[in-house]
Formats: structure tokens, C-alpha cells, sequence
């Protein structure tokens, strides 16, 4: 069997592997979503962080496969990296936003549709929880307006769930 052969062999078990766990862990995310109630939208978002992790490891694998050299891999990389670096830097905020939302949807004690109170020295905030997005969490008050919170101020905030 020639060399190419053999690397053709192997990107096809990875890449049959990757979608094999993908499909797992897709289903654990659906099983704790519906086991906490999460609404759909909430779920969706962690399935396309996860995909894009998956998606990124499997292309450094098959990289690796082919021959890419780590010097050469680290090499775009730190590029890479540099270049994120420079157009993240006035919004580094983006990131923990990002990390936040992952926190809120696996961790928090409020979802989606819950009253909540924002318990903040200068501004009150009481309302319904009618999405949580990759960036935002957004609150509905009584009066109908919507209130957009950066995810990673939110988590940063006392919050009271109202019973009703």
C-alpha cells in the first residue's frame, strides 16, 4: 500500500471518529438541556461552540496526518493568534462574553421565560429572561422594553428568580 494510501486510510477513520463523538456529545447536550428545561435556542448555541472545537481539532489531526511539521503548525498558529490578538484588542470582552453564555447555559439558576430581579445599587432591573445569545442575555420588563446585558455582566450580577 503506498503512503498517500495509508494517509487517506487514517483521514477517514479520524474524520468517522470525530462525527462518532460529535453525535455523543450532541445527544448529552440535548439530555441536559431537556433534563433543565433549557429552551432550544440556548442549546443550539453550545451545539455550534462545540462544533467549532471539534472542527478546529480535527483539522489540526489530519494536519498532523499529512505531514504538516508541529514547527510549521506552531508557526501558523502563533500567526493566527497574532492576528486574532489585534482584532480582539479593543474587544476582548467578545471571548468572556462567550464563556459566560457557556457558564449561564450550564451553571445558572435562571432560564429562559423565568421573572427575574437584578439586584444592582443604581438601576433595578425586573423582567422575563426571553433570550440568552451567544453575546447578550436579553430581559423583558413589564413595560414591554427589552434590556440587552453583555452575557458576562450578567453573571457578574445578584440575581433573584421571582416566584410566581
Amino acid at each position: 500500500m503506498k503512503q498517500y494510501e495509508i494517509k487517506i486510510i487514517e483521514t477517514a477513520i479520524v474524520l468517522i471518529l470525530v462525527l462518532i463523538s460529535l453525535k455523543i456529545v450532541q445527544r448529552v447536550i440535548d439530555r441536559f438541556g431537556k433534563k433543565y428545561s433549557y429552551h432550544k435556542t440556548r442549546i443550539k448555541i453550545v451545539r455550534k461552540i462545540i462544533l467549532f472545537i471539534a472542527l478546529t481539532l480535527l483539522t489540526v489531526i489530519i494536519a498532523f496526518i499529512w505531514g504538516i511539521k508541529a514547527s510549521q503548525l506552531a508557526t501558523y498558529i502563533a500567526s493566527l493568534f497574532t492576528v486574532l490578538g489585534i482584532a480582539f484588542v479593543a474587544q476582548w470582552s467578545l471571548l468572556s462574553n462567550i464563556t459566560a453564555t457557556l457558564i449561564i447555559f450550564f451553571n445558572h439558576q435562571v432560564n429562559i421565560g423565568d421573572t427575574i430581579q437584578i439586584l444592582d445599587k443604581e438601576f433595578l432591573i425586573e423582567g422575563e429572561i426571553s433570550d440568552v445569545g451567544i453575546f447578550f442575555t436579553v430581559i423583558k420588563t413589564k413595560e414591554g422594553e427589552y434590556i440587552s446585558l453583555p452575557s458576562n455582566v450578567f453573571i457578574q450580577k445578584m440575581v433573584k428568580k421571582i416566584k410566581k
